[in-house]
C-alpha cells in the first residue's frame, strides 16, 4: 500500500515538473520565439472586490480605471512562471456589456483581446521597451485589430448584397391579355387602310388619266 503512494506522489511530481519545463522552455508561434504558457492553452481567475472608477470625457466616451487582486484558480505548477515581483504591461480592447437590474445594480461582462506591451523583470528598474516604442506596439496591435474590423465588415457586406439580390422579384414585361392584343391589332389594320386611302386614290386617278390620253391618240 505505502508502495502504491509513493508511486502515486512521485508521478504527480514528475508531472509537475514536466510542467514547470514545458512552461519555461523556448517555444515558437510564426517565426517568434517566446517562453511561458504555449498558444491554445488559458488560465482562469478570480477577482476580489475591486475598485472601477469611470469619468465621462465626452457624450460616448469614458475615462476608466480599475485596482484589484486576481487569483489564480488552480495552483501553477512548482518551479514555473517568472520571479515574483515581476509586472507586465498589457492593452486591452474589450466590450463591455451591462445590463441594469436595480437602480444601483448592475450585471457585466467583458470580453475582448488584450495585447503585451512590455515587461519588467523582478529587480529591474527598466521595461523591456521605451515609452515610444510601447506606443508603437499599442499602434500596431491597434492597426491589425481594425484591419480585422473591416474584413468582417465587408464579409457582412457583401453577404447582405447576394442575399438582397437573391431575394430581390425579377422584372418582367407586362402581358397584355389576347383581347387586347386583338384589339390593338384590328385597329392598327384599320389605321393602316385609312392610310392608304389617299395614295390608293390619287393612283386611281392617274391609271384614270393615262386611259383617256391613250383612248383620245387612237
Amino acid at each position: 500500500m505505502g508502495a502504491k503512494r509513493s508511486s502515486t506522489k512521485r508521478s504527480t511530481n514528475e508531472a509537475k515538473s514536466d510542467l514547470a519545463v514545458s512552461y519555461n522552455e523556448f517555444k515558437e508561434h510564426e517565426g517568434q520565439r517566446y517562453t511561458g504558457m504555449k498558444i491554445g492553452r488559458s488560465h482562469k481567475w478570480y477577482y476580489d472586490r475591486g475598485e472601477w472608477k469611470e469619468k465621462k470625457i465626452t457624450p460616448d466616451l469614458w475615462q476608466i480605471g480599475y485596482a484589484v487582486t486576481k487569483r489564480r484558480a488552480g495552483r501553477a505548477p512548482e518551479g514555473s512562471g517568472v520571479p515574483v515581483g515581476t509586472e507586465y504591461h498589457w492593452y486591452i480592447v474589450a466590450h463591455q456589456n451591462t445590463a441594469k437590474q436595480t437602480a444601483n445594480d448592475y450585471t457585466t461582462t467583458l470580453t475582448g483581446l488584450k495585447f503585451k506591451i512590455a515587461h519588467r523583470r523582478a529587480g529591474s528598474e527598466k521595461w523591456s521597451a521605451t515609452l515610444r516604442t510601447q506606443r508603437k506596439r499599442m499602434i500596431m496591435f491597434l492597426r491589425s485589430v481594425l484591419a480585422d474590423l473591416e474584413k468582417q465588415n465587408d464579409r457582412e457586406g457583401a453577404l447582405t448584397a447576394v442575399r438582397e439580390t437573391r431575394a430581390a422579384p425579377k422584372h418582367r414585361k407586362a402581358r397584355m391579355p389576347r383581347a387586347a392584343v386583338k384589339r390593338a391589332a384590328a385597329r392598327q389594320r384599320r389605321e393602316g387602310r385609312v392610310s392608304a386611302q389617299p395614295y390608293a386614290r390619287r393612283a386611281s386617278r392617274v391609271r384614270r388619266g393615262q386611259r383617256s390620253r391613250l383612248t383620245a391618240a387612237g
